[in-house]
């Protein structure tokens, strides 16, 4: 009988390293972003498009990108055929389904359901084929509603969620933990980055999906280009947000994914915020708009304030550069020439 149960215990272990060959030493694994083999999941997104900038001003060789009609996330075989057959040793992972207060509120299940099965199909398939260095981007909306401010990564999980995004939060939440877990069990280095409410080139312009800063100026361009005597914004104008432009998390993320020893995960902002009032008035003088500004308080306020403690990852180097006022300017530059060019995203 022991001869047996020992027999079957060695075919169990032989099969495990089939399904689940070995990584490769991490303690010798030298990142090398030039020659590695990249996955940049989500490179259509504002996020995803800043980091194969990134990438590309770093000389990156090897880089992997694909469209959703070529690789569905949502879909598990199609993944783990995509990562046996390409095997990346680096996924940056920045695909997410994404949007601000009304999108978020509207469509929870679709929010919850697409967010997790993404994380859950990519870090499994990464651990199975060989993945060196996984990570994983998240929300800083994972810190509970009245957590204390600024919000540090130790505040995770001691506390309810702000109602309006929990379900998106929740995913979050599941993927961060998904990527503590694989590497708590399988010495694996898969870790995530929290970034806090991001602006840039690339972001979602949708009326009703989009973010407050893209939806604030899209807002005041139209009324200032159709002679608007006021502008209404959603909510009091009291709660408090940081901003952090896009290309500054790029430099951040490729940051994090060359330290030997990263933190589980780390929060990515500026550390300053502002209330949405005062970046209302700062977004209409960026595009010229000179009417009154109003406030519909009937609509959420979503979370009083959200600030992030960024000590954690500018112990280790990184600090943001582009201030909110010159990223702003760019900002609407860019969306100018995407819309006269009819390549605003809408979606």
């Amino acid at each position: 009988m022991q001869i047996f149960v020992f027999e079957i215990s060695w075919q169990c272990d032989k099969l495990f390293q089939v399904l689940y060959p070995p990584h490769d030493d991490l303690d010798h694994f030298e990142m090398n972003l030039q020659t590695a083999k990249i996955f940049v999941a989500g490179h259509r997104g504002m996020v995803g498009q800043a980091i194969v900038r990134g990438l590309r001003q770093l000389g990156a060789q090897q880089l992997l990108v694909r469209e959703r009609g070529e690789l569905d996330l949502l879909r598990q075989t199609e993944v783990e055929r995509f990562f046996e057959l390409e095997r990346p040793e680096v996924v940056l992972f920045a695909a997410a389904r994404v949007g601000g207060i009304y999108a978020n509120d509207t469509y929870p299940a679709d929010f919850i359901y697409e967010n997790l099965q993404m994380a859950a199909n990519a870090i499994h398939a990464a651990f199975r084929f060989g993945t060196q260095r996984f990570l994983f981007l998240g929300s800083t909306c994972i810190y509970p509603r009245n957590a204390p401010q600024p919000m540090s990564e130790e505040c995770l999980l001691s506390g309810p969620l702000e109602p309006t995004n929990e379900a998106y939060a929740l995913a979050k939440i599941a993927g961060l933990k998904l990527c503590q877990s694989y590497r708590r069990q399988h010495g694996v280095l898969f870790h995530s980055a929290m970034p806090t409410n991001l602006y840039g080139p690339g972001d979602n312009y949708h009326p009703e999906n989009s973010h407050v800063l893209p939806a604030l100026l899209r807002r005041f361009h139209e009324a200032r280009l159709g002679g608007a005597k006021q502008v209404a914004i959603w909510g009091s104008g009291t709660p408090r947000r940081e901003f952090l432009h896009v290309d500054d998390l790029a430099a951040g993320v490729l940051h994090l994914v060359e330290l030997a020893d990263p933190p589980d995960w780390v929060n990515v902002g500026t550390g300053v915020d502002l209330s949405i009032a005062e970046l209302a008035k700062l977004v209409a003088r960026t595009v010229g708009y000179e009417g009154e500004i109003v406030y519909d308080r009937t609509k959420p306020d979503g979370t009083p304030v959200k600030r992030t403690d960024i000590s954690k990852i500018t112990a280790t180097g990184w600090w943001p550069r582009i201030s909110l006022e010159e990223g702003l300017r760019a900002t609407y530059i860019d969306f100018l020439k995407d819309r006269a060019g009819k390549k605003l995203r809408e979606v």
